[in-house]
């Protein structure tokens, strides 16, 4: 017998950090913050910088290394400020292997602000593009609480698919009502400072992403929280829509705080690195000039990695 082209699927569907539409948001929306000056260059090339804001996800289902640049797990350390900020010294004082283990999202962030600061000072269109929108991707997971946290998925509080439920389900039913008219992209001195008070301010919320959830849980009948949905020709099973709302207005904006803070980030990242690198005159870019990077096909793979959260 043939099977049914469409089926159950136990658990929640694939879903990837912030999901696919808020990251691709994020980083269009960012274009706009920049000066003129810059945002000429950018928006020749808005697209690209856009649907590329992806692409670091994607690179999960082919190589192994990729993960751990998405996160970092605070709660394995012994305290936050036990933690050197520079990578240099946090491979001294601790194991590399430990190190890559837990996550290192903070030091991708730098790494990859560095990078784009040498994109920018050749003048290499192709890389200036990849690496702002995977700089994008990096900024804009460290803006989300359960990328700081081993219980990135509720799986140690039973309370398995928030992660979907925070930074997807939200921002997708919500992010077109979002006021983001953030204000002007600004010069960060400290890029590793920077990014290490991101994920500080994203930990100092774990607690009520979990905590507000556990309570509304309890407050609906276990048939009001999870619906289906037909997508690709599967039934998935997710939260449903009341549910979404309710957590949405339990955490009193929490989402949309994080999610334009994540904007004005990129943008102030992207105007930075240009700016470390002499502000260089940028040629504009024709559309023709630029193809999708058939590696990053990622259909019928499967991830290489944290599963739960992509």
């Amino acid at each position: 017998m043939k099977p049914s082209p469409i089926f159950l699927v136990l658990g929640l569907f694939f879903l990837s950090s912030w999901g696919f539409n808020p990251h691709k948001k994020i980083n269009q929306t960012a274009v706009f913050l920049l000066p003129t000056e810059l945002a000429s260059f950018y928006k020749t090339c808005i697209k690209q910088i856009t649907d590329k804001a992806v692409d670091a996800d994607k690179r999960c289902y082919i190589d192994t290394i990729e993960g751990p640049k998405h996160y970092i797990d605070l709660d394995k350390y012994e305290n936050i400020d036990s933690i050197p900020i520079h990578w240099s010294k946090a491979k001294e004082k601790l194991n590399e292997r430990k190190l890559l283990a837990q996550g290192i999202v903070p030091w991708q962030i730098n790494r990859t602000y560095q990078n784009l600061v040498e994109a920018f000072k050749s003048k290499d269109n192709k890389r200036i593009i990849q690496l702002s929108a995977d700089l994008g991707h990096y900024v804009a997971d460290a803006h989300v609480p359960l990328h700081t946290t081993s219980n990135y998925n509720g799986q140690y509080t039973n309370q398995i698919g928030i992660h979907a439920l925070w930074e997807t389900l939200i921002p997708e039913m919500y992010m077109t009502d979002y006021d983001l008219f953030i204000g002007s992209a600004q010069y960060i001195s400290d890029p590793v400072n920077f990014a290490w008070k991101i994920v500080r301010e994203s930990n100092a919320l774990v607690d009520s992403v979990l905590l507000i959830e556990k309570a509304l849980n309890r407050s609906f009948r276990d048939s009001e929280i999870k619906s289906y949905i037909e997508r690709n020709n599967q039934l998935i099973q997710t939260y449903s829509d009341p549910y979404v709302q309710a957590y949405n207005t339990e955490l009193n904006g929490m989402v949309e705080r994080r999610f334009k803070a994540s904007i004005f980030a990129v943008a102030s990242f992207w105007y930075s690195a240009w700016l470390d690198a002499g502000q260089p005159k940028l040629l504009t870019i024709t559309q023709s000039n630029l193809t999708e990077d058939e590696s990053l096909n990622y259909e019928q793979k499967k991830i290489l990695g944290r599963e739960e959260w992509h």
